[in-house]
């Protein structure tokens, strides 16, 4: 049986890891998969997550399964960085449940969303990250799009957002990047996600918000600026969290569903769907990366470390972006790259054709999403020169 199934095509970002690392060109970088690079082009392991792991080692006294939905004071946690001191967040119409990473937070969304209502349509900004559609699709759900970026401007094309939001069906769901868009680093403002939040209570869509990179943008409560819009403007909402990235735990798989409703009765009754679907997926999460999370939250110490080293990761990024701008011009460009400098977390759309993402590969052993997303963490003072040269020559053809 097994010699008639065909092999499935590389994944679109994580198959461009296994050829850089499979290149020996010496000069090689990697701008492609969404992790953090400290200045040496490493992921480091944060100093509060060492100090956290080494009091679980001391502490931990089981390997038990968790319940369906984690660790509970790990689930009290959540809301609290998602509202803060906002009394949502202790509130009994708001649920979370541990998940292993983001990427499983979504899974158990499209597949409750399905079980609960499954002619829903799920409406994802053009563009969004490569994973969204596979996630709803593989859970049964039908996915269509709504305007987001304006390649002529390299901005948000606000507009036609907010025209095509007004025309989701009641019933709907739409996902939204709550800060840092992946992939392209540009988020509503303020008055903007007033405007969401209006169309999503005028229009009864159902509001999917993806926040896997809180604190990488500004800073942790401004970051969630508009999750908070538009709880403030609906009764219910699902929320796919990750600590990925501002915890550094890629490897530990971090992430949480949080779920909003109108009453603690309906919370209840949308808990017990969520963790039907847990329970015919992975059963139950792992336990270390959210003990992590937990430990470093629950000790004021550890919390005021973790947002220093948050902090840390931000404005290194910010500071490449400004050194990437400074150097593309420079090195003469051909072409305007301040809005790089506009732009907010990890990623940007760089503008790169497939073509050039081929040359740079080809030519100068460069790695980039074929959409021309970058990862601007994984950009250092020591290879900014090579890259900004390279891309120079790319563009000048």
């Amino acid at each position: 049986m097994f010699q008639k199934v065909e092999a499935a095509p590389p994944d679109a970002i994580l198959g461009i890891t296994e050829a850089f690392l499979a290149d020996t060109n010496p000069d090689k970088i990697n701008l492609s998969v969404g992790q953090y690079k400290d200045a040496h082009g490493k992921t480091p392991v944060l100093r509060c997550v060492k100090a956290a792991e080494q009091r679980l080692l001391t502490e931990e006294n089981t390997k038990a399964y968790l319940p369906i939905d984690g660790r509970q004071d790990y689930d009290r946690q959540v809301p609290s960085l998602l509202w803060g001191s906002d009394s949502l967040a202790t509130s009994n119409r708001v649920a979370s449940v541990q998940t292993p990473g983001g990427t499983a937070a979504l899974r158990v969304a499209a597949d409750f969303v399905q079980s609960a209502f499954p002619s829903a349509t799920v409406w994802c900004s053009t563009p969004t990250w490569a994973n969204h559609a596979s996630i709803f699709h593989a859970a049964g759900l039908k996915v269509q799009y709504y305007p987001y970026f304006r390649a002529e401007s390299n901005g948000l094309d606000f507009g036609a957002m907010i025209g095509s939001l007004h025309n989701v069906p009641a019933g709907d769901a739409v996902l939204l990047h709550v800060c840092c868009h992946n992939p392209t680093g540009i988020d509503p403002t303020a008055e903007q996600w007033s405007e969401i939040a209006a169309a999503a209570r005028e229009k009864q869509w159902l509001p999917i918000l993806d926040f896997a990179y809180q604190g990488f943008g500004v800073g942790l409560e401004e970051d969630a600026l508009g999750l908070r819009a538009i709880s403030s403007a609906c009764d219910e909402l699902l929320v796919c969290s990750s600590f990925s990235k501002n915890f550094g735990l890629y490897r530990e798989r971090v992430g949480a569903l949080t779920a909003l409703t109108g009453d603690a009765t309906t919370t209840k009754s949308v808990l017990s769907r969520i963790k039907k679907c847990i329970r015919s997926n992975y059963s139950n999460p792992p336990s270390h990366g959210a003990a992590i999370v937990a430990t470093v939250l629950s000790d004021p110490g550890f919390t005021k470390d973790w947002h220093a080293e948050l902090a840390e990761m931000r404005d290194r990024i910010n500071g490449m972006r400004s050194s990437f701008v400074a150097g593309m011009a420079k090195a003469n460009a051909p072409r305007d790259f301040s809005f790089i400098g506009q732009q907010r977390g990890m990623f940007s759309f760089s503008g790169l054709t497939p073509q050039q993402v081929d040359q740079l590969r080809d030519r100068f052993a460069i790695y980039v999403v074929r959409d021309g997303r970058i990862n601007v963490a994984g950009m250092t003072d020591e290879t900014m020169g090579y890259l900004c040269d390279s891309l120079v020559s790319v563009l000048e053809g």
